[in-house]
């Protein structure tokens, strides 16, 4: 089965906001485990509409550029960059699979042509970020074979 990666256009946003909702589910669920309900509930009080208007910002925004993954016709995944010039760095702002066409290298594949789309515009740096929790290991083993390497960085939360 053949993926192309194409241009985001607005008519797709339906569906790369259904696929990041279905995608992002078991994260939400892992970070809620990770934190404990009671600082979850405080940051996302319903994580469904945050994510929602999140990806729907990002892939709207002039600043940004965003790709999907079509395969057999339907949109498998997306990619969103954001160039930050000031700091010479290029960032890979969202990366999501559909459920259904995850395992297949679809992540990786948009991973690797988001790098390569940062380093056409110029980028000496790319980053992307994602959480040490278990339902981010997915993603950072993607990030790890397109050659990512890992800063440790700790982040404590505490319900007041």
């Amino acid at each position: 089965m053949t993926v192309t990666i194409e241009p985001f256009e607005e008519s797709h946003l339906e569906s790369v906001v259904g696929l990041s909702l279905r995608a992002w589910k078991p994260v939400h669920e892992s970070l809620c485990d990770a934190m404990g309900a009671a600082v979850f509930s405080a940051l996302y009080p319903d994580w469904r509409i945050a994510q929602r208007e999140d990806v729907t910002k990002a892939c709207t925004s002039p600043d940004h550029e965003t790709w999907v993954a079509i395969q057999d016709g339907v949109v498998a995944g997306f990619a969103d960059t954001v160039l930050h010039p000031e700091s010479s760095m290029g960032e890979i702002h969202m990366v999501a699979v559909d459920p259904d066409y995850q395992r297949q290298g679809i992540g990786t594949k948009l991973t690797d042509f988001a790098v390569a789309r940062l380093r056409a515009a110029g980028m000496p740096v790319a980053m992307v970020e994602t959480g040490g929790d278990p339902g981010h290991e997915p993603a950072r083993r993607t990030y790890e074979r397109s050659g990512f390497r890992v800063l440790p960085i700790a982040r404590y939360f505490k319900k007041l």
